[in-house]
């Protein structure tokens, strides 16, 4: 169960081993400089935000698709760059990451043009820079090559005009990708699973940041936390909530995305909830939080143009056809006769006459 308040505002849930989780370097790394910050975004000018946390399956490919999808249909131009080698993301949004030419990892490691590399999507205004399996031995390839932690930053300058945001979906660790995408970013997001393990990395992820903030990347700021996989079942989901907007306040989005199954389906259907089934829970929730995050960052609020109209007579609505009722107050419609011979064909035997 959670700790109260009163009792230790410094602690986070007790484990079942009744061992506690400080959030002292939490705190400590707020309190050194200005870790959460929201800035908004000037007109003509994109801005890079990563999606990180160093526990895995917690929502961050989930959300950076779907997020980026969510803004694409309300009219922005949004790129989302896949970071992590397992390429969800690039197959969340319908990309087939065995038949690519190249990939993040020829952006990285070869220097490869991050132009040339960008593809389409479905969605009208979404694009990917898709990954590999390959991007695994990045990190390997990386240790003797100077400037090794600025590579991604190095390859995206430049090659990001025409966009409003630029999402990066990191791996779930805290190694050598995830610190270039938190250099070549200028806002983090952090999306945290309703559940305790969740909570027990925060601290060494700040930490991580703020060393990215101090030698590679002054420009860095948390932008804030997602709450994923919300179980209104469950009073843990509802006290971990509660345990993270006390310790983070107005950082914490105040969307909350609910577990879903249509969430879980859509990869398997290459299309974000968002086009897969518009009514979702998943889908409802992703559309208040891109209208969230456009309030945050103060991005221009676009409503897309009406489609255009099909006029012509092969584009008319049928005439409405009133159905005459059917007999002994049936309904509508018209009930046909038996066939005959039935009776003959299929003798209906009654159970309680005498045989």
């Amino acid at each position: 169960m959670l700790s109260s308040a009163a009792e230790a505002p410094n602690r986070a849930p007790d484990p079942p081993g009744g061992e506690t989780i400080s959030y002292a370097q939490v705190a400590t790394a707020t309190s050194n400089w200005e870790l959460l910050e929201v800035r908004p975004i000037s007109p003509g000018t994109e801005r890079i935000v990563s999606f990180a946390n160093q526990k895995g399956g917690v929502g961050k490919t989930t959300t950076s698709v779907n997020l980026a999808a969510a803004l694409a249909l309300r009219g922005h131009r949004v790129l989302v760059v896949d970071v992590d080698p397992q390429s969800n993301a690039t197959t969340g949004l319908g990309i087939d990451h065995r038949g690519l030419e190249a990939s993040t990892y020829d952006v990285i490691v070869n220097g490869a043009s991050a132009d040339d590399v960008i593809r389409p999507t479905g969605i009208k205004g979404l694009d990917c820079l898709p990954s590999s399996p390959d991007l695994a031995g990045a990190e390997i390839e990386l240790v003797e090559v100077a400037a090794r932690e600025r590579r991604l930053a190095e390859a995206l300058d430049g090659s990001l005009s025409g966009y409003d945001v630029v999402f990066l979906d990191c791996p779930p660790s805290l190694g050598l990708l995830t610190v270039n995408a938190l250099a070549a970013a200028h806002d983090l997001i952090v999306p945290v699973q309703c559940e305790y393990y969740a909570l027990e990395g925060l601290g060494q992820l700040m930490g991580t940041a703020e060393r990215v903030q101090a030698g590679l990347n002054g420009e860095l700021r948390i932008a804030g936390f997602v709450l994923t996989m919300y179980d209104a079942r469950t009073r843990l989901s509802s006290q971990v909530a509660d345990e993270v907007r006390r310790h983070f306040g107005d950082s914490v989005f105040g969307t909350v995305v609910p577990r879903s199954v249509r969430l879980s389906e859509a990869p398997s259907f290459g299309e974000p909830v968002l086009t897969l089934d518009p009514s979702s829970r998943g889908a409802l929730s992703y559309r208040l939080l891109a209208s969230e995050f456009e309030s945050r960052f103060e991005l221009a609020t676009h409503v897309p143009a009406p489609p255009p109209s099909k006029a012509g007579p092969a584009h008319e609505e049928p005439a409405v056809k009133t159905a005459t009722p059917g007999p002994e107050g049936r309904g509508y419609g018209v009930i046909a006769p038996p066939p005959g011979d039935l009776e003959s064909a299929w003798p209906r035997e009654q159970p309680w006459s005498k045989r």
